[in-house]
């Protein structure tokens, strides 16, 4: 810790112990961030990420990196939603999540929501890499505000490569001095909760799955590449869950 707020960094290997299974040999939380192995099904590892303390507070600077190589399977959730809360140090707060899939690993990225508390002001930017024949699905839920309170400002970037090209490069800035129109009829509409999906898979190559609307408030869009994005707002997280999970039984069922 500094006074210009708390560094941590969490990094995860998933790697093909070849008895059919994944092993995990590196598993290292920082602060903040603690990672815990949980059961896991089949040849899938489980990982959770556990936060020690509050935040990210103003002035923070949060990382996790995790790889998944070739044959191994990893499912990384979050014991609780994640709260971005102002704090006494200045500037905005960074949460920055970086993950690698190799060709023949797979990774579900599953973590609670983020939710923006009024007076903070977070950076979150999320990277990815998926192999060729690598498989993902990645989860993003953002909610703006706790009940009866503004939201701060949440500034929300998500770049997916497979096969090293750019299969989607999207950015969401929400709250105070946010772009005019964020809460207007073409982005969220004035609802308070705003989630993303993507799925990747290869078969997807060759039997592609065609654009559609999810209900009232979800889309389905196909992307230049053997992947798929559910973007998707509601009333609140509940609402949004379950609508990303209907979506995910759709598209990965």
């Amino acid at each position: 810790m500094t006074g210009t707020g708390v560094r941590a960094v969490a990094r995860i290997v998933a790697r093909d112990d070849g008895r059919g299974g994944t092993s995990l040999p590196v598993l290292q939380g920082e602060g903040p961030l603690a990672l815990r192995r949980t059961r896991g099904s089949g040849a899938e590892a489980r990982v959770m990420v556990v936060g020690a303390m509050s935040g990210p507070l103003g002035g923070d600077r949060f990382g996790i990196e995790a790889r998944v190589e070739a044959g191994a399977r990893l499912c990384v959730g979050s014991a609780a939603a994640t709260i971005a809360l102002p704090g006494q140090g200045k500037g905005e707060a960074r949460y920055d999540v970086r993950l690698d899939v190799a060709d023949g690993g797979e990774l579900r990225w599953l973590p609670e929501q983020l939710i923006s508390a009024g007076g903070s002001d977070l950076r979150v930017r999320t990277q990815v890499d998926v192999g060729a024949g690598g498989r993902l699905v990645l989860r993003e839920e953002q909610v703006l505000g706790r009940v009866g309170e503004e939201p701060g400002r949440l500034s929300s970037r998500l770049t997916v490569r497979v096969a090293r090209k750019a299969v989607l490069d999207q950015e969401l800035v929400c709250g105070p001095g946010a772009p005019g129109g964020w809460d207007g009829p073409a982005v969220l509409a004035g609802h308070r909760a705003v989630g993303q999906l993507v799925v990747v898979r290869p078969e997807f190559e060759t039997d592609p799955v065609r654009a559609r609307m999810l209900g009232e408030c979800a889309a389905l869009t196909p992307l230049a590449g053997p992947a798929v994005l559910v973007t998707a707002v509601a009333g609140d997280a509940l609402r949004l869950r379950r609508v990303l999970d209907e979506a995910l039984d759709q598209v990965a069922g």
